[in-house]
């Protein structure tokens, strides 16, 4: 019989109840209970291969969690615990390539004390990797339990968290996080009828995912930055969907498309930070919307991320063409934008 395993996928913070429910629905038949949901986090009892977890496209990373009924981390020095560690880094460390790891990180509050830096010591000496303070392949996280009486330590399932995509062959500055971008996906219900269109297009992370998660009849991204769609062509074809996506130059204002005939559309739209400014957002927001009201059937659905949290509010409050279902706050790069689901009225 295979082993029962206690995993914690890593969420978006705001977006857990989408990274259960995508657990949920593609591993229901492992799961041993209901997951707990919890702040940037999802836990549960897992039955079976757990390199299944790294095709979940939603989590920020997944871990393999053991208990350590100790009362300090000094407790992990001796052999027994030293030795369950030893073991559970070998159980992550099957999952990948012989080759897959160099190095090792230990994550945990006192990392520099004398006994943290002993056990690196050990941990190294076991594992044969190489020490690195502030990244590594096996990430390893020591942390006390929730009531204090215990520690316990989470094992990164592979050498890069799970919202590192192979198809990211271009970091294009400001590009979306890839997993929030599946999770935006998930909401906006697709089906393999749909018609979407990705406005404001960027590099192609919504376009990809969007087409990842399941087929489409048509996909458009549309940028009119010609070193944006650049950046998307070179992803498009990392993830081997250059033919599928319909890349144009279209302004988001301005859409070279029949009126009432889109199903689905996704937009990151531009913060002010990184791209775009407050004044340009003031006069562009309310442009995208009208047209993205033109070309939306009746019940598209919208799904959006912004940090221009007062301006969408008060033109979704006015708005003649949309009809807000959600509004999500997600923690992302030290902001808090929100993720709209809107509705065509």
């Amino acid at each position: 019989m295979n082993p029962i395993y206690t995993i914690e996928l890593e969420s978006p913070t705001g977006l857990e109840d989408i990274v259960s429910d995508e657990l949920q629905e593609r591993f229901s038949a492992r799961l041993i209970g209901t997951p707990i949901v919890g702040r940037a986090s999802v836990r549960a009892n897992y039955q079976g291969n757990l390199g299944g977890l790294l095709s979940l496209r939603t989590p920020i990373a997944a871990y393999l969690v053991e208990h350590y009924p100790i009362p300090r981390p000094k407790g992990f020095l001796g052999h027994q615990y030293l030795t369950q560690l030893a073991n559970q880094i070998q159980t992550v460390r099957m999952l990948s390539a012989p080759d897959a790891y160099t190095t090792i990180h230990v994550a945990a509050a006192g990392s520099d004390s004398s006994v943290m830096l002993r056990l690196r010591e050990e941990l190294v000496q076991a594992s044969k990797l190489t020490d690195n303070a502030e990244e590594g392949d096996l990430w390893l996280r020591l942390r006390p339990t929730a009531d204090k009486s215990a520690w316990e330590a989470l094992a990164r399932l592979s050498p890069r968290p799970n919202v590192t995509r192979a198809w990211r062959v271009v970091n294009w500055p400001g590009a979306l996080n890839a997993a929030v971008a599946a999770a935006m996906v998930r909401l906006s219900n697709p089906t393999e009828d749909d018609v979407v269109l990705n406005l404001m297009a960027g590099s192609g992370t919504l376009a990809i995912e969007r087409l990842l998660h399941s087929p489409a009849a048509r996909m458009i991204a549309c940028d009119t930055d010609p070193e944006a769609r650049a950046a998307a062509t070179t992803n498009l074809a990392a993830a081997k969907l250059t033919d599928a996506v319909e890349l144009t130059d279209w302004d988001a204002t301005d859409l070279s498309l029949d009126s009432s005939s889109v199903t689905t559309l996704l937009a990151d739209f531009p913060f002010g930070n990184l791209v775009g400014s407050h004044r340009t957002n003031v006069k562009l927001y309310p442009k995208v919307l009208q047209e993205a009201g033109r070309v939306a059937r009746a019940g598209t659905r919208f799904v959006m991320i912004s940090h221009e949290v007062k301006l969408m509010e008060e033109l979704l409050a006015e708005s003649p063409k949309w009809r807000l279902i959600e509004a999500r706050k997600v923690s992302l790069n030290g902001l808090q934008p929100r993720v709209y689901v809107l509705a065509r009225k």
